[in-house]
């Protein structure tokens, strides 16, 4: 059996990626003043945080049922004779539940693997399938592998600013006002795939070395049974200057020697809540 692998650009993986590693990727639609535009497609990051940043109306989408199914008949038409698929997270969007949905008509042949995952750890887990895939697994044993390890994963997010927390309904007004007169930077943690709030810190570099405490802390608690030599580290962000993403990758090195920093934009759906600067830690297995 051949299995197909395919997944969205939450995963932080491009269409030039994607193609070298002979997997399928669905682009996550965002809507900016009512028009609707196509990750990695028909916008980039630096255009999205353009927009965002001048005051434009952005919000987060999924693909069309059409959508998704044409991507699995294209799959099938080149030859595939099974396909797992690898959403993001269901606990972030409604496109996992809707997918899940989708492939009950397919009679086996598409598996929808809920990994509990966005960014990084999501691509590490893709790559993961890719592997299995080449091995000869098939669909639904690269599914349980992956739903089995989903939870083997945790983020840690700051922000720049309070106001896009705000537009999104996330804090009151008068919180974000406040945080920002205090200089108050929230830290958001998602486990399991949820986003929540984790904690309160003032400055942003503060903020930063309280999520890289926060990660160590679980590596050696959650995580202790399991062998750090196949934990990957990894850090992403909005619209970072390279000195930004230097100074996240080195204080991550700090507390984790010897271990490679995978970084990757974090993907516009999360951009939409977080706007530019924020940044992100996390480890996962």
């Amino acid at each position: 059996m051949k299995t197909a692998v395919m997944t969205d650009t939450n995963s932080g993986i491009t269409k030039k990626e994607a193609r070298e590693l002979g997997l399928y990727l669905m682009p996550m639609p965002v809507i900016i003043n009512g028009s609707v535009y196509y990750e990695d497609e028909s916008i980039d990051e630096a255009g999205f945080y353009a927009a965002q940043s001048s005051g434009a109306e952005v919000s987060t989408s999924q693909p069309s049922p059409g959508e998704v199914l044409e991507m699995w008949d294209l799959a099938f038409k080149e030859g595939w004779d099974e396909i797992v698929y690898i959403p993001m997270t269901s606990g972030l969007s409604k496109s996992c539940e809707m997918a899940i949905g989708l492939a009950a008509s397919y009679g086996g042949k598409v598996q929808v693997a809920d990994n509990h995952r966005i960014s990084v750890p999501l691509r590490e887990s893709v790559l993961r399938a890719v592997s299995l895939a080449k091995e000869g697994h098939s669909a639904a044993g690269i599914k349980e592998q992956l739903e089995r390890e989903a939870y083997l994963a945790s983020i840690y997010i700051t922000v720049d600013t309070l106001e896009y927390l705000k537009k999104g309904g996330r804090i009151s007004p008068a919180a974000a006002m406040l945080g920002t007169v205090m200089q108050i930077k929230p830290v958001l943690s998602i486990r399991g795939g949820v986003l929540e709030a984790f904690a309160k810190s003032r400055g942003r570099k503060n903020s930063l070395e309280l999520m890289v405490r926060a990660l160590k802390k679980d590596a050696e608690t959650r995580f202790s049974s399991l062998d750090p030599e196949y934990m990957r580290v990894c850090a992403a962000g909005t619209a970072l200057s390279q000195e930004e993403i230097d100074m996240l990758k080195a204080a991550l090195l700090e507390e984790f020697p010897g271990h490679e920093v995978l970084y990757n934009p974090l993907p516009i759906s999360v951009g939409c809540h977080t706007g530019p600067g924020a940044m992100g830690v996390g480890i996962c297995f």
